[in-house]
């Protein structure tokens, strides 16, 4: 025997399946593990007999080693980079007797595993490159970037400036005197540099520019990590109203990007390099913790509407900000509803699973989350999470799907994905940190994963992992705060938000992907008590004050001249109206007053206090 110079890797030349096969291994592994028939080489190895070689995939080292079957692949695979087949193979209970009979049962019906391997693969097994589907990602993660601060640029002041609701320069201050120099740490924003208006404001264009230079592909890396370093710190200082699940998820995906990019200074679709794999597979994974964790806490949560599949019954009427079309959808049979949440589960709980299989069935499961998130947009007003579900979607997919005319050349293609042992380091640091959040959602034990627990309460100030599970509880019933203002506690007047239900013969808007902010949290206070709300006191100390930056955030201020001497808020229970209804008087919402909810507020040394009982005269 003539011991190779090279693992060489002696496979059946008459075998389709075993072709198909050969073409994934060898774009595996590179120049590490040369590869041949045995019909061409066996008479080298007089040694073998020639029934080894018929039976399974044999391998040849240069110390003269041989294995076979799933052995002989998976030291293969190792002599390219790819270990953890063979770790298993070796130290895992259960592992090889398992994978030695499951290739025993392919190797022994061909044929019929390779027709299965068409189906779920395609014609061709070897993975056809990532590269411009996620410098298509690239694209839409600039554009949701771009939304996201140009949302909030016509916000910020009424929001966190020095007259806003809740002013970030209060918050810093606050911060400052309670953490000393742990404050960095605590809120990670550049704000500390300044909090003024004028730098808010420079933040939001700043954050507008990167975006745009993101999508033009300049230095994807840098602009990336720039773009997401100027968001995280304008969620930090703006509390509150960034604290939404996309938010998170921007942050989160955002952050991850920053290892996708390519490393150059213009990115183009057809000379970029492949992405690193680690960093798809977090992808992926955050993925599939969104949408898992979305339909698992709707189980865990105990509520009765999820698990007698009546929830979709209220929630296109409960939803925070429903646009007109939610009130065509409310209006569908109840079976609909039911089939619609069973629909739900499906997608939530059991499509997620399938984004780590074969590429034809990850696909399937990448559509139909899509489908899902289109279908989502239709009826709801939810800013840019579904945009940004959706370019997660796509970086399921590969190049394979797009026309030829534009993937990157074939040397591009050709090029194996950037590895390096420090990043599958960090994604697996990365991914099991993120297990804390996910497993403690879903209420289940996560002491077993140690040090992690702490490595994921000292990161959580920079949201690199978080925690998700949209609607948990359904809300059946939908409150909503009519706030008025008097000047002499007896004649009210209405103030007017620009998106939030008000006046129940205004018809319900899309405003997504744009987010008022303020709309949106005056939803969640209407379901909670107004004393764990501090910022809707704050809110209502702005009113009285006249602040125009705040008003500036409403649709009618009935006081332009001078704020109102007494503010109240009304909590009134809104449904949609059905056709007769509608058609008789053109509302969409009916309301019913159900009450204060907090007692009427007045200015007293500009502080703010409760008024009881209201003055009987001018």
């Amino acid at each position: 025997m003539s011991a190779p110079s090279r693992p060489l890797l002696l496979w059946d030349g008459t075998c389709a399946f075993c072709r198909r096969w050969i073409e994934r291994w060898r774009r595996a592994t590179g120049d590490a593990v040369d590869y041949a028939t045995y019909q061409e080489e066996a008479s080298r190895f007089p040694e073998r007999p020639r029934e080894r070689f018929e039976r399974a995939v044999q391998l040849v080292e240069p110390d003269g080693r041989w294995s076979e079957g799933a052995e002989a692949v998976f030291r293969s695979l190792a002599h390219g980079g790819r270990g953890g087949p063979l770790w298993l193979y070796r130290f895992l209970p259960g592992f090889a007797p398992t994978s030695r009979w499951c290739y025993r049962v392919a190797a022994g019906h061909r044929p019929s595993f390779d027709r299965l391997t068409c189906w779920i693969w395609g014609d061709h097994v070897v993975p056809p490159g990532n590269a411009f589907t996620t410098w298509l990602f690239f694209r839409l993660l600039a554009a949701i970037y771009a939304v996201a601060f140009l949302s909030l640029w016509v916000q910020i002041l009424g929001l966190a400036g020095s007259h806003g609701i809740l002013p970030a320069r209060d918050t810093l201050q606050a911060i400052r005197q309670y953490a000393g120099a742990g404050r960095f740490w605590l809120l990670p924003t550049l704000c500390w540099i300044s909090a003024s208006d004028g730098f808010l404001v420079t933040l939001c264009g700043a954050g507008t520019v990167l975006a745009v230079l993101l999508a033009a592909g300049v230095a994807p890396l840098l602009t990336a990590a720039l773009a997401w370093v100027v968001y995280l710190s304008l969620a930090t200082v703006c509390r509150d109203f960034l604290w939404f699940q996309w938010d998170a998820l921007l942050l989160e995906a955002g952050f991850l990007a920053i290892f996708l990019a390519p490393r150059r200074w213009w990115s183009h679709p057809r000379r970029d390099p492949p992405p690193p794999t680690a960093a798809r597979g977090l992808m992926r994974w955050l993925l599939f913790r969104l949408m898992f964790s979305s339909g698992a806490v709707k189980l865990t949560s105990g509520d009765p509407t999820w698990h007698n599949l009546t929830a979709l019954r209220y929630h296109y009427q409960t939803q925070p900000l429903p646009p007109w079309t939610a009130w065509f959808a409310h209006q569908l049979p109840p079976w609909f509803q039911t089939f619609s949440c069973a629909m739900l589960f499906a997608i939530e709980g059991i499509a997620p699973f399938f984004l780590f299989t074969p590429r034809r069935i990850r696909f399937a499961a990448a559509g139909a989350i899509a489908v899902l998130q289109v279908l989502i947009s239709i009826t709801g007003n939810y800013s840019f999470f579904n945009l940004l579900t959706l370019a997660l979607c796509l970086l399921v997919l590969d190049d394979g799907v797009w026309p030829r005319a534009w993937r990157p050349s074939a040397d591009s293609a050709s090029v194996v994905p950037y590895r390096s042992s420090l990043g599958w380091i960090l994604a697996a640091a990365v991914f099991l940190t993120s297990l804390v959040p996910t497993l403690d959602a879903l209420h289940w034990p996560t002491d077993w994963l140690g040090p992690f627990n702490t490595t994921y309460r000292l990161a959580s100030p920079f949201r690199v992992v978080d925690r998700y599970g949209l609607f948990a509880v359904m809300t059946t019933e939908r409150p909503e705060i009519i706030l008025e203002g008097s000047d002499d506690g007896r004649t009210w007047r209405t103030y007017e938000f620009r998106w939030k239900p008000g006046d129940p013969k205004r018809r319900p808007e899309f405003v997504a992907p744009h987010q008022p902010r303020l709309d949106w949290q005056m939803w969640f206070a209407a379901l909670s008590d107004f004393r764990r709300e501090p910022w809707f006191l704050s809110f209502c100390q702005r009113l009285l004050e006249g602040s125009k930056p705040v008003t500036a955030l409403l649709a009618f201020d009935p006081f332009p001249k001078a704020p109102p001497r007494f503010l109240r808020a009304v909590v009134y229970d809104y449904r949609f109206t059905d056709a007769a209804e509608r058609r008789r008087g053109g509302a969409w919402w009916r309301r019913e007053p159900k009450g204060l909810y907090c007692p009427v507020l007045a200015l007293e040394g500009g502080r703010l206090v409760a008024v009881t009982p209201l003055p009987s005269g001018p």
